[in-house]
């Protein structure tokens, strides 16, 4: 098998040639012997362009360095995935401006700020620029608002959507994207279509937002509280939302090459919402979002990494064919019990936690935890995977360890 028939055949629940290792990288600290160079620097922190329109990086990361990054992991034996994600625009008549207010004495961040001139009025979003020493390869806050960034959630003095009265205004902020981007993301296609095609590579596209758009635009409390308090009103954005995220999906199945359709969920869980508010306000979205995909042929992924039991019977009503992540450490979760649950329902990813297990655990702890999430969640219907990437501080020697213990247990 090459690595996009070994992941498809585990993502429909059969079991392929030997358990995939799937490692994202969310500037992965690569060692010497696997960088190469682009204008004259070496590419030592691994990124893809998953994150192009949700993060700013520390360095330039393009399509080339996504096809690099793939020849690299498929060398070492590993499955990797070329990921995409269709862009959107702002309405023709819509105009906006920047400005920066600098700490006073009694604020002493500076205030950024980006005004949006729409035909249903002003809409302003306003965040501190905290200015924090980043480590390398970690990703920084831009100098502007970008109306979808991390950054802006805990930082936020007036988010994008404060009330109900900013919801008509929203409308001309999530429009469609323009002739040029159009052009542009088709050309994207091409290449990857061809690179795919070449190496047996899967392709996954990351075109549907879901609740994590929700505390983008209102932040955590101001999410939460509209869903509680202003029932009518944040139906109406989650409504917006779902508009939202189809065109973009029907748009990259249109242009074809995706295998693999995922929704983020990281912000969709018991962390943030209670299993009743999931049920009412997600459980429809996944629905229509993975028959859409499932129409086209392709299959469709959820992303969420707490929350995985409490949330298992509208998982299982969904309509999805994966599940990333199946986490031990952050989730407290039981990986048999797990298997019990979802096992030739859903397919799952993960198994190995980076944030603690392989950032600070010993070789041995590191291989126990690889051999006992292929041991319950494998043969068939599962992915292997670092919860929920690599970063800048997981230390390559505990990726190595990782490596050779699945190799040892993968089948």
């Amino acid at each position: 098998m090459n690595s996009r028939e070994r992941l498809l055949t585990a993502i429909d629940r059969g079991t392929p040639d030997h358990v995939p290792l799937l490692c994202w990288c969310f500037g992965f600290a690569a060692p010497p012997h696997l960088r190469w160079q682009r204008d004259g620097r070496d590419r030592r922190y691994w990124y893809t362009l998953r994150l192009e329109h949700i993060h700013t990086l520390p360095q330039p990361w393009d399509l080339e360095d996504d096809f690099r990054r793939v020849e690299r992991w498929l060398a070492l034996g590993l499955d990797d995935v070329l990921e995409v994600s269709p862009p959107w625009g702002l309405h023709a008549e819509v105009r906006f401006r920047d400005w920066r207010e600098p700490p006073t004495a009694q604020e002493p961040c500076a205030f950024l700020g980006r005004a949006y001139a729409t035909p249903a009025g002003e809409l302003r979003h306003v965040v501190r620029q905290t200015q924090e020493e980043t480590p390398p390869g970690w990703v920084i806050q831009p100098d502007q608002v970008p109306l979808i960034e991390d950054f802006n959630i805990p930082r936020g003095v007036k988010h994008a959507v404060a009330g109900p009265e900013d919801l008509p205004k929203l409308r001309y902020l999530l429009g469609e994207p323009d002739a040029d981007q159009r052009a542009a993301y088709r050309q994207r296609m091409a290449a990857v279509r061809r690179f795919a095609g070449e190496r047996g590579v899967l392709v996954q596209g990351w075109s549907a937002f879901g609740m994590d758009l929700a505390v983008w635009l209102c932040g955590v409390e101001g999410a939460v509280l509209m869903a509680m308090t202003q029932p009518a009103a944040f139906e109406e954005l989650m409504s917006l939302i779902a508009a939202f995220d189809r065109r973009r999906t029907e748009f990259m199945l249109e242009v074809g090459g995706v295998d693999l359709v995922v929704q983020r969920g990281w912000y969709s869980s018991t962390e943030f919402w209670s299993p009743r508010l999931f049920r009412q306000h997600t459980l429809p979205h996944l629905r229509l979002m993975s028959a859409l995909a499932h129409q086209a042929g392709a299959r469709y992924a959820y992303a969420m990494t707490t929350g995985v039991m409490a949330l298992a019977e509208p998982l299982l009503e969904a309509g999805i064919d994966l599940l990333y992540y199946a986490d031990p450490v952050q989730d407290r979760l039981d990986l048999g019990a797990a298997k019990a649950v979802f096992g030739g329902k859903i397919a799952l990813a993960g198994g190995v936690n980076s944030g603690v297990t392989l950032a600070g655990g010993s070789r041995e702890e590191v291989r126990r935890a690889v051999a006992e999430a292929v041991g319950a969640l494998g043969p068939d219907g599962f992915i292997l995977a670092p919860v929920d990437a690599l970063f800048p501080d997981t230390p390559w020697e505990s990726v190595q360890a990782m490596i050779e213990a699945w190799r040892e247990v993968r089948g």
